[in-house]
């Protein structure tokens, strides 16, 4: 298990990492494709990573890496929809706990989703699984929440 300050270091080097890989790219599409690669390849113990891109109320699969996955989820219903909703990081230690969760994957047991806000517009979902329980921890949350506005603010959206 790695350090607070080891961790740390790695959302560091990861932001690092989104922002040269989007560099003089703003295409969303590109971006949330080449965000989803970086992740899924450099992040340890993820079997999914991926966006659900907001359509009025409720979600659509958006780019991803790993199986294939749900393509709609209500803003209603699961772990995404509950970050849709209230547009707040949801960090889920054991998934099959979580009230209403989807499993769109019985392999995972944790999830971490963060909001993807462009000015006060949600435009979508961050989503990350893992087949760990409690893969995901605050510092976890912090690093992608980084990571995430970095991709925000060097894409354009629809």
């Amino acid at each position: 298990m790695s350090t607070p300050d080891a961790k740390r270091a790695s959302y560091e080097l990861l932001v690092a990492q989104v922002r040269s890989v989007l560099e003089g790219e703003r295409d969303w599409i590109a971006n949330l494709s080449q965000f989803s690669a970086l992740v899924h390849q450099s992040v340890p113990d993820l079997n999914w990573a991926g966006f659900y891109l907001a359509r009025g109320e409720e979600l659509v699969v958006g780019p991803f890496q790993g199986k294939v996955a749900c393509v709609r989820i209500p803003f209603s219903k699961g772990v995404c929809g509950a970050c849709a909703r209230s547009r707040e990081i949801q960090l889920v230690e054991d998934v099959h706990a979580f009230p209403g969760h989807i499993a769109c994957d019985s392999a995972s047991n944790s999830e971490l989703v963060l909001p993807v806000v462009v000015g006060d517009r949600l435009v979508a979902v961050f989503d990350l699984d893992s087949p760990l329980t409690a893969r995901f921890d605050a510092e976890d949350a912090r690093g992608f929440a980084e990571a995430v506005a970095a991709l925000a603010a060097g894409t354009d959206w629809p």
